[in-house]
């Protein structure tokens, strides 16, 4: 691909995959906030940016003006139909009802055995070494793991579902190929999976207990789920479970390893982590959203032409000052916390509660077996650009 030239003003001529962005987006959102609050751009064919907690809010409500029929910006749209997520109402709610059983805080609480099981046998090959890289050894394993296994299929399918998720999240954005490769790989992958399920009960066995079986069972005004619906879904599953959640525990351990007095403080009062995630996922919330503006409309008083995408960054409204004090600060202990990690509205997080409770083992396991670590080298600390933020990159020296 060529190289994209570098931006010259943040207000008029936006790109979140500017390398500066890439590396501290903070400064920008601040700046943006201050003089420009909704910011435009005419690269990825039109895009708005706000920047305010309450612009983004307001905008995730109006489903008349903004559609979920792409939520990514792209140099080139891609074709991607992902139920619930990229449906709007009245679509929307069947589709998302089918799969709300399996994310409620009953149904997660049962997960838990196997992921601290899951992260302590990472951490088995880790602990005796001097260190690691923590996102590449560690964090990106865990929820590509738990996924499968909520799939039914192979754990050790989840380098593949890393590959593709990181084809469509992030390489994708500029290079449409491997959004497509990625995409493609993930629809085969899960036609085959539908198919199999089929034979298998055709040849007499049960129905497993796991959501390619859920979906075969599925119906929405009486009709079962076609094959696209089923596909899209699972799809759906991978690309909102994996990246997002391996960027939120890598960023949570980048924080630790660069601020020992929380790492301390976390380890000397467990009962604060259900706190800490929050204020975690508030801080490095990792996930940056679109709709497409399909009727002309304002936003702040700045008008937005339809046609045009629009971006949620979710992780800027988190640092918002005017909604949370001190907040560029992480305060372990923060009492009120409205953070939109999780986006908000008919289309927050239906994995909310996976996530937190991966990202909580994830921590305390590794706080349990590696309570002393720090950056092995801050300067190849690296970052992923595009829909999801965190680290690609965590070189970690253990103390001991």
């Amino acid at each position: 691909m060529a190289e994209r030239p570098p931006v010259t003003d943040w207000a008029t001529d936006f790109d979140h995959t500017d390398p500066r962005y890439v590396a501290d987006p903070a400064p920008i959102w601040d700046e943006l906030r201050q003089k420009c609050p909704v910011a435009h751009t005419d690269r990825f064919n039109g895009v708005y940016f706000p920047s305010r907690y309450e612009d983004i809010k307001a905008i995730t409500y109006d489903t008349a003006h903004f559609s979920s029929q792409r939520v990514v910006v792209r140099e080139v749209p891609i074709t991607q139909t992902s139920p619930p997520i990229t449906y709007d109402p009245p679509r929307h709610g069947p589709a998302r009802h089918i799969l709300m059983s399996w994310f409620t805080p009953n149904a997660i609480r049962p997960l838990e055995v196997r992921t601290r099981e899951m992260c302590a046998e990472l951490i088995d090959r880790l602990s005796e070494q001097n260190g690691c890289d923590a996102a590449e050894d560690y964090a990106k394993h865990i929820p590509a793991r738990v996924i499968a296994y909520m799939l039914g299929v192979p754990e050790s399918d989840g380098d593949k579902f890393r590959g593709w998720i990181q084809e469509t999240l992030e390489e994708g954005i500029t290079d449409p190929a491997k959004a497509i490769h990625g995409r493609d790989g993930m629809n085969n992958y899960f036609g085959e999976q539908v198919a199999l399920r089929r034979a298998q009960r055709a040849n007499g066995e049960p129905p497993g207990d796991d959501l390619v079986s859920t979906l075969l069972d599925a119906t929405i005004d009486g009709q079962p789920l076609d094959d696209d619906h089923m596909v899209n879904t699972l799809r759906l599953l991978l690309t909102a479970g994996i990246d997002t959640t391996w960027s939120a525990i890598g960023a949570s351990l980048y924080h630790l390893a660069t601020h020992p007095e929380d790492r301390e403080r976390l380890i000397a009062e467990p009962e604060l982590m259900p706190t800490a995630i929050e204020e975690l996922l508030r801080a490095y919330a990792p996930v940056t959203m679109a709709r497409v503006v399909v009727e002309d409309t304002e936003v702040a008083g700045c008008p937005v032409k339809a046609g045009q995408m629009v971006m949620l960054p979710f992780p800027s409204a988190n640092r918002d000052p005017e909604v949370f004090p001190d907040a560029d600060k992480v305060i372990l202990d923060r009492a009120e916390n409205r953070h939109l990690a999780f986006g908000i509205g008919i289309h927050r997080c239906l994995g909310s509660n996976l996530a937190r409770m991966e990202l909580r083992v994830a921590l305390e396991e590794w706080l349990r077996r590696i309570p002393n670590f720090e950056l092995a080298d801050p300067d190849s600390v690296t970052w992923s650009q595009g829909t999801v933020r965190g680290p690609r990159r965590l070189p970690v020296r253990f103390g001991h």
